[in-house]
């Protein structure tokens, strides 16, 4: 087995959530009076946490975004992936796949739990990690680019981090993975492929990614 853990980021990579979020939230931030397009969005504030909002429109603009703006924004997202979330196209099969090969599996995303959970049942991928292969960045000090989360879930799942592998579409998250120690392939779906040129390969579809992780 060329690795003993792969660790997955979840937007983007195991459910299609970035088109939503990045939208809500570049019109919620818009309405606050903090001008800022999808593309805007994209660049900033994917891959990581919330809390790197608060702190990029702060430094911007000098204000404070309201209380009450994290469980507000959370709220409109959730509406959303009721109606329109799906699973990243061909993902069930890569852990198919990965499952059985024997390969562990788990998942460390910028999001809080609350919002994997919501993310995962709605398209029916929660059964295939269970609550003790989900990590997010509310259980370290600092996310993404930090190495924390990466180190994390492997330190709990019990593999050195030179045997595991992160799947990522973000640069954050491939700069978190390579600090980490990490091997990190990057999905080239949405970001183009020279945000994420310091992976160790890239692929733009899931058909791809097992012979990366197995071959």
């Amino acid at each position: 087995m060329r690795y003993e853990l792969v660790i997955f980021d979840n937007d983007g990579v195991l459910v299609d959530s970035e088109p939503i979020s990045n939208r809500i939230l570049a019109d919620y931030l818009t309405e606050l009076g903090h001008p800022t397009t999808f593309e805007d969005s994209v660049r900033d504030y994917m891959g990581a946490a919330v809390h790197r909002v608060h702190e990029m429109v702060r430094e911007r603009s000098g204000q404070a975004l309201p209380d009450g703006f994290d469980d507000e924004l959370h709220a409109r997202v959730f509406a959303a992936f009721a109606k329109e979330l799906a699973a990243v196209a061909g993902v069930a099969v890569v852990l198919d796949k990965l499952a059985a090969e024997g390969a562990a599996y788990c998942l460390a995303s910028s999001g809080t739990h609350e919002r994997i959970r919501v993310a995962l049942r709605t398209t029916g991928l929660y059964d295939r990690f269970g609550e003790e292969h989900i990590f997010s960045a509310q259980d370290v000090g600092r996310g993404k680019p930090a190495p924390d989360l990466f180190l994390h879930a492997a330190r709990t799942m019990g593999v050195p981090p030179e045997r595991c592998a992160v799947v990522e579409d973000s640069p954050l998250g491939v700069q978190a993975a390579r600090a980490a120690g990490m091997d990190v392939y990057g999905f080239t779906a949405m970001t183009p492929p020279e945000k994420l040129a310091d992976a160790t390969a890239l692929f733009g579809t899931m058909a791809e990614l097992p012979a990366l992780l197995l071959g």
